[in-house]
């Protein structure tokens, strides 16, 4: 009797973004691999556990990965489909990251009632959003506007608009647009406009160290930039020491060749203090160090202290 295809349990979130975005990781490696039969498992993480009004800014800290780590570490799965946002910058002991497919629009975007742009909002607009890195942003770009603290998955935000009476909602395009949602988006913001989060619009496939058959199956659908890109941008907020508690933000680019270009921005929680700078180098976690370094000395640890007490 011969042997039968090679099954890869994949762990994800189960919400309609996570299914969506396992999806299109399995879908690219069936196309690049032959004998191998894909199992998903959908696994309840503590940011699904938890009600969105006590979830508070968990994004990155792990409340939305840590559990399905536990299962790939115990070895009830073989590898695990994230968005890199919600990854911690540094892994956990036995994992590591073996790829991240091409990057999706790291921008983040407007949905707003009416079809409104944001210039054309109304003075004093209410805009919703759980993430300090967009709200401080978004101040600084109109004072006028008051921000509504929002939780909840996509489509749960969105249906918040009208209900709440908001004028608009910021969230990230790539999720808009892996749920067929992107006509949603009355506007996206260019990344040196308002600094994305670090990893935003990317995905991670995490693997177990040492398991280099599912790590070389991983390996296919890679994408060298976007790996780069990846690894300045979590080196940055790795060196910074911030996270979701912090308004941190981080996006790195490539035009061809080796170089590439980092744009960091740390602020206060209410934006009063707010440092942004760009830096330029081939190496993509020397960049990322180098920028930390020099943004901290600027007065970005000065900021990040106040943040913290």
């Amino acid at each position: 009797m011969g042997r039968g295809p090679l099954k890869i349990r994949v762990g994800t979130r189960g919400s309609r973004l996570a299914l969506a975005q396992t999806k299109t990781v399995i879908d690219a490696l069936s196309a690049r691999t032959d004998g191998l039969e894909f199992q998903v498992v959908t696994i309840k993480t503590l940011g699904d556990r938890l009600p969105p009004e006590e979830r508070g800014e968990t994004d990155g800290k792990g409340a939305f990965t840590d559990d399905i780590e536990s299962h790939l570490i115990r070895g009830d799965i073989d590898m695990a489909v994230h968005s890199l946002k919600d990854v911690s910058a540094g892994l956990g002991a036995g994992l590591k990251l073996a790829a991240t497919p091409l990057r999706g629009d790291p921008r983040d975007a407007l949905v707003s009632s009416g079809g409104l742009s944001f210039e054309r909002l109304p003075v004093g607009a209410k805009i919703g959003t759980s993430s300090l890195r967009r709200r401080v942003q978004l101040i600084r770009l109109r004072r006028d506007l008051r921000m509504v603290d929002l939780h909840g998955n996509v489509e749960t935000r969105i249906a918040k608009l009208e209900r709440l009476g908001l004028e608009g909602v910021v969230l990230a395009a790539a999720g808009l647009d892996r749920l067929s949602m992107g006509d949603r988006a009355r506007e996206r913001f260019e990344p040196e406009v308002l600094v994305p989060a670090a990893g935003q619009g990317t995905l991670a496939v995490e693997v177990r160290e040492g398991d280099a058959e599912t790590e070389s199956i991983a390996s296919k659908i890679n994408d060298e930039s976007t790996m780069r890109a990846s690894e300045c941008e979590r080196a940055f907020v790795r060196e910074v020491g911030g996270d979701c508690s912090f308004p941190v933000g981080a996006y790195a680019s490539t035009k061809g060749g080796m170089s590439i270009t980092l744009t960091g921005m740390i602020a206060s929680l209410d934006g009063g203090q707010f440092l942004k700078r760009n830096m330029a180098a081939t190496d993509a976690v020397g960049l990322g160090i180098s920028l930390a370094e020099e943004m901290l000395q600027l007065g970005g640890a000065a900021i990040l202290r106040s943040c913290a007490t």
